[in-house]
């Protein structure tokens, strides 16, 4: 069972992202439907991913529940069932293996993306300048590289269908202001560091990833969305990873890389994934999940 989209009944519906479909609940609070829909250089595939949405509402949740000693988070703890009527017990279930009810926010308008090693755009950034968002690093890196230290080098929020744009601190900081931007940028960090210590001991490398804030109605900065999942992060298995090389992922690497083998220029519409990127894409989430909670 696939879940492209989501309707509710007695819930209004609000916008979808890439990945989310979102509903109010009230004037406060807001219901995150995770969809098995996949993205990929910022444009939706038209084949769903079995099991995605519910791969990585469980992984968000056991990271907002061990990350509140870093920073506050926008889930809620009511349970579905006290918001939505007329579901049965099965569709009821199944909605809220995918759900996430959050306090509504404010979302800042970037994303807080956080590097360990050189990969992907960073490495393509690099290749061109030496710099990362206006972050000068060492001469002679190579692909996959572990950097001297994690670097925090922000994005825009694109769009569905349009793509992000790496931005550095000043340009933030003018989107943000000083202060929330060095405030993102501090606690960014130290969930990086959080997370990659936790995967570590698992045998993965948390090679990059993203994350979300929003201000709440009491003014503080909260973590919203997801945390540390396959489709916000490179998760590299350790005993494969070597430098030089883009290493296999227990990510969306998988899909990108079948994409980038196929005639298609990263513009809509793109192109339908073969059965078996499907279900090794499919399985590769579920062993993230697996590994990073057990």
């Amino acid at each position: 069972m696939t879940v492209s989209y989501t309707e509710i009944p007695g819930l209004q519906s609000i916008g979808s992202g890439k990945v989310r479909d979102l509903f109010a609940v009230g004037d406060d609070r807001l219901l995150l439907v995770t969809s098995d829909r996949i993205s990929a250089f910022d444009v939706v595939l038209p084949d769903p991913i079995p099991g995605k949405g519910r791969v990585l509402t469980a992984l968000s949740r056991f990271w907002f529940a061990n990350t509140g000693h870093i920073v506050p988070n926008a889930l809620l703890d009511t349970p579905l069932g006290d918001v939505i009527d007329g579901l049965e017990t099965d569709a009821l279930e199944e909605l809220e293996s995918r759900s996430a009810l959050m306090e509504r926010v404010r979302a800042l308008p970037v994303e807080a993306v956080v590097r360990g090693h050189l990969i992907g755009s960073g490495w393509k950034d690099y290749q061109a300048t030496g710099e990362v968002c206006g972050i000068r690093l060492p001469e002679g890196l190579r692909l996959g590289e572990r950097l001297p230290e994690a670097i925090f080098t922000p994005a825009t929020k694109a769009e569905a269908g349009e793509h992000d744009e790496n931005i550095g601190m000043a340009q933030t900081a003018s989107l943000i202001g000083d202060s929330l931007a060095e405030q993102v940028r501090d606690i960014a960090l130290a969930l990086f560091r959080y997370g990659t210590e936790h995967a570590a001991a698992r045998g993965i490398i948390v090679a990059d990833t993203k994350f979300e804030f929003g201000i709440n109605a009491a003014g503080k900065l909260v973590l919203i969305d997801e945390v540390l999942t396959p489709d916000s992060s490179r998760f590299w298995p350790a005993s494969e990873y070597q430098v030089g090389v883009s290493p296999p992922s227990y990510d969306k690497q998988f899909v990108r890389d079948y994409l980038n083998s196929v005639d298609w220029d990263h513009e809509p519409p793109a192109p339908r994934l073969p059965e078996s990127v499907i279900a090794r894409t499919a399985e590769k989430y579920q062993t993230a999940l697996e590994l990073l909670t057990s």
